[in-house]
């Protein structure tokens, strides 16, 4: 029996031109012609590189599919809580694939009939075996490249606007609004900047209880973070909303967000970076720009590895969820944010966080007459589409704005950060807004880990000077002296414990202080050397004095002033 080659119709070609068995056509289809199982592999493989499938992509060298999610929550006026964005892009599967040619193509074979001899076109489905011969590839050279899915318009890296929906060839995004967006001015009036900052500050942030006007611009900053991603090609450092009491506005100041962006809400599981890990890599299975922790337990610290090393790496990489070999890899692109009250910092967290305090001040501010408010009831309202617009339409205005200006920058500096944070300065000090990132010293008092080592070598050099010890004669200094039958603590409470509240052995204190050698706690470092003679590893303590940080104090005025 003879074999005819496998085909894929041309672009002028399509299921029309070719008839089935029962006489059927199948309409506007092109036809893909298989045959034997090698055949159909590269047959599949050249029709899907060549763009026969419409809304599949390629993210990170695998296919992905963009499609609509039934039931999005984003349309509904009495949506409860914000929802995520109303398309996904999932991977393709051996039964996506064969869903997808199912109903955008003619996939047929030749079947020759037992009677007449004669070869008649018959429609097939691509075994399993062959569907996931071809997902196996990781060159799509043909397929439009996907880097993320956004609900509202972005800055592109040229500094135009991304606004009309669909695919971005420019930057690879694809624009899926929740409600349509009215056209933002590459060049806004005074007036209408007027308007956009009289909003923002005047009605939408008017009536939270800042603490400090750093709170307020921090806010500023981050709501406009996503905007400015795309932009600027840069991390984002992790937002934290912390209140002092319960209904001080703190989730409503985080939903803002969540409304105008899409979010997706996680669950803080506290002191398990394994589960941790996981939620996150669940999470990056959606297209949401905002992960928020929301309402995270009153007093917890915020110390985890796992966050601190997601803050500030571009890709995010982990073992997929129930399977023992295959990884997955996703673009770190999101906003990543927590709210609590009276939270607290540990570990690499506090240099990698942007603080926003709420303190109302009152002992019932649930009980708060918002009839009074810039926006009366401001969760309600912004539950309505229009109004979200309208908030995004100001924000964008004083965006564009920037970008006529030259966009300016300032001169923060903030670890892996720092572009962020030159750019929202910059933003922020064009449209004279003060305060942005004046509250470092409150984060460092908001960081207990920090706070505990300032409280150990402080009282270190008030016991030993610049003495150079052992950790065996630390260790043996921390022991409780018995004075006139009662116990004195010389430390005062300030020496390092474990989690079990013990004083550690002389091998873990010399770990522990190795691991701190030359990192300043507030204005305290420890030094190390070994003594050849006691063939021991030393250890002392240096303190800045009054005219070093007087330096200090002239040198980051003076670098502030070039920027301004």
């Amino acid at each position: 029996m003879t074999t005819a080659e496998p085909v894929v119709t041309t672009d002028t070609d399509t299921a029309a031109d070719v008839a089935t068995a029962d006489g059927t056509v199948p309409a506007d289809r092109p036809a893909i012609r298989i045959g034997g199982e090698a055949d159909t592999i590269r047959t599949l493989t050249t029709a899907v590189a060549g763009g026969a499938l419409p809304d599949v992509f390629v993210a990170g060298g695998q296919l992905v599919h963009l499609s609509r999610i039934s039931g999005a929550a984003l349309a509904d006026h009495a949506a409860a809580q914000p929802a995520a964005l109303p398309v996904s892009a999932d991977p393709v599967t051996a039964s996506g694939l064969a869903f997808l040619l199912a109903h955008h193509t003619y996939v047929h074979r030749l079947k020759k009939d037992k009677e007449t001899g004669e070869l008649t076109e018959v429609e097939a489905s691509p075994t399993k075996t062959a569907l996931s011969a071809v997902l196996s590839s990781r060159y799509w050279p043909g397929v439009r490249p996907l880097t993320g899915i956004v609900g509202s318009p972005v800055l592109r890296p040229d500094g135009t606007l991304l606004q009309t929906p669909g695919y971005d060839p420019a930057t690879g995004l694809y624009h899926c609004p929740a409600a349509p967006v009215p056209p933002i001015p590459a060049h806004p009036t005074a007036d209408q900047v007027t308007d956009a900052k009289t909003f923002v500050l005047g009605r939408l942030l008017c009536d939270f209880p800042f603490v400090a006007p750093a709170d307020r611009a921090n806010h500023l900053a981050l709501l406009l973070a996503p905007i400015l991603r795309p932009y600027l090609g840069c991390l984002t450092p992790f937002g934290l909303i912390s209140a002092t009491t319960q209904s001080s506005g703190k989730t409503l100041l985080a939903e803002i967000l969540g409304y105008i962006y899409g979010c997706k809400n996680l669950v803080w599981r506290k002191g398990d970076d394994s589960e941790l890990e996981k939620a996150i890599t669940s999470a990056l299975h959606s297209a949401a720009p905002i992960m928020l922790w929301d309402n995270i337990a009153e007093g917890t610290v915020i110390a985890s590895a796992v966050l601190a090393q997601l803050l500030t790496s571009p890709q995010w990489s982990a073992r997929m969820l129930g399977s023992s070999g295959a990884g997955f890899t996703a673009t770190n692109n999101r906003l990543w944010m927590a709210t609590g009250n009276n939270i607290r910092l540990g570990g690499d967290m506090a240099t990698r966080t942007v603080l926003v305090r709420l303190d109302p001040n009152d002992p019932h501010p649930d009980q708060r007459d918002q009839t009074a408010f810039g926006i009366p009831h401001l969760d309600n309202w912004l539950k309505h589409p229009a109004n979200r617009v309208t908030v995004l339409r100001h924000l964008l205005i004083l965006v564009m704005d920037w970008i006529q200006a030259g966009a300016p920058r300032s001169g923060h500096t903030m670890r892996q950060f720092t572009t962020w944070a030159q750019a929202s300065g910059g933003l922020l000090a064009h449209h004279g807004i003060d305060g942005f990132l004046d509250n470092l010293a409150d984060m460092r008092e908001a960081d207990d880990e920090d706070a505990e080592w300032v409280a150990f070598l402080a009282r270190w050099h008030e016991l030993n000077h610049d003495r150079r010890i052992t950790s065996r004669h630390l260790r043996q200094q921390a022991e409780i002296d018995i004075v006139n039958n009662q116990p004195v603590d010389q430390w005062e409470g300030a020496f390092l414990t474990d989690d079990l509240g013990r004083i550690p052995s002389t091998k873990s204190i010399g770990r522990i202080l190795t691991g701190h050698i030359g990192r300043w706690h507030g204005d305290y470092v420890i030094r190390s050397a070994m003594d050849t003679h006691a063939k021991a590893r030393v250890f002392w303590v240096e303190t800045r004095t009054a005219d070093d940080q007087a330096t200090d104090h002239r040198t980051t005025h003076d670098h502030h002033d070039l920027w301004q």
